[in-house]
């Protein structure tokens, strides 16, 4: 099967991420069953998908006049079988819990075509994991998109060891026919590639908070207005062969000894949990959130993300 093939495209769950990945599909002129288990749930991810295409439109990011067609090839449902069976490609996007991914997975194996595609949006899952009660495990691979999926172009494409030729390259031919960036993982780890250097990232931040270096306000500036600014542009590989390996090589031969390197989760981390700090749905972590506050921090993200795809 090639690319040209796929006409029909499922997705399995239309919360915060299956929503934006319908809408990308259907965007580009595929036609999309968007399934979940509820119709108000349905009823949710329609109204966002429109308003996510007129905020689009308003940044001439898309033509106004697309959006009631676009709409118009996403239908509903929420009976797994009725989307399942004419799919050409399945993008599940349900709760990151192995155990209900396993058993959809194992579903949509029993229920679609043979040669239908069968791709998880999951941030740390492996595909072989998910996987593991299929029958048809050369079409399983994991697509990790990041959110917002119909602002962010990168999707991690992720092999297990039995995910075939085809199935990557026919997804990567899809996914880049419709506008995204694949980026092919060829060796199926926890947490790929973005995750991780996000964790590890977050890791530091952490430490640094714990042991009074700075505080958490602080390191938020610092990421903000420096090397946050290039990773936007170019990637850390990019950036330091820019300054030179052996610069490189002398500086961290006297800071990595001291950067945090443990297995074990943060006491800070657990302690905020544990006491129902947990951000914007708690109210409060780090920062008090206000409503006002919310709104602020995601405008200026999607702002800035707007800007960028009508860069591009």
């Amino acid at each position: 099967m090639t690319s040209d093939g796929i006409g029909q495209i499922a997705v399995i769950g239309a919360g915060l991420m299956g929503h934006g990945i319908a809408q990308e599909f259907a965007s580009a002129g595929y036609r999309v069953h968007l399934q979940d288990v509820t119709d108000e749930q349905l009823e949710t991810a329609i109204t966002q998908i429109e308003k996510n295409l007129n905020v689009l439109a308003e940044n001439a990011i898309i033509d106004k006049g697309n959006i009631s067609a676009t709409l118009e090839r996403i239908q509903t449902h929420t009976a797994l079988e009725v989307v399942a069976e004419t799919a050409d490609f399945v993008v599940e996007a349900v709760t990151e819990n192995l155990g209900l991914k396993q058993q959809v997975f194992e579903k949509l194996d029993a229920i679609c075509p043979p040669h239908t595609i069968l791709a998880s949006n999951t941030t740390a899952l492996m595909p072989s994991q998910i996987g593991v009660n299929a029958k048809h495990k050369d079409k399983i691979l994991n697509t990790h998109y990041f959110n917002p999926p119909y602002l962010i172009p990168l999707v991690e494409l992720i092999r297990s060891p039995y995910t075939s030729d085809e199935t990557v390259t026919v997804t990567s031919e899809l996914l880049t026919s419709i506008g995204k960036t694949p980026a092919v993982i060829e060796k199926e780890v926890p947490g790929f590639v973005g995750p991780r250097l996000q964790a590890a990232l977050i890791r530091e931040a952490f430490a640094i908070v714990e042991q009074g270096i700075a505080s958490a306000e602080t390191v938020d500036l610092v990421v903000r207005n420096s090397f946050g600014r290039r990773l936007s542009v170019a990637g850390p590989f990019e950036v330091f062969e820019l300054a030179g390996w052996d610069l490189v090589l002398s500086a961290f031969e006297e800071l990595y000894k001291d950067l945090n390197s443990s297995s074990d989760i943060n006491p800070l981390l657990r302690e905020m949990v544990n006491t129902g700090q947990l951000g914007v749905k708690s109210g409060q972590g780090f920062y008090n959130w206000t409503d006002t506050g919310i709104q602020e921090l995601r405008d200026r993200m999607n702002n800035a993300l707007i800007q960028q795809a009508k860069d591009v």
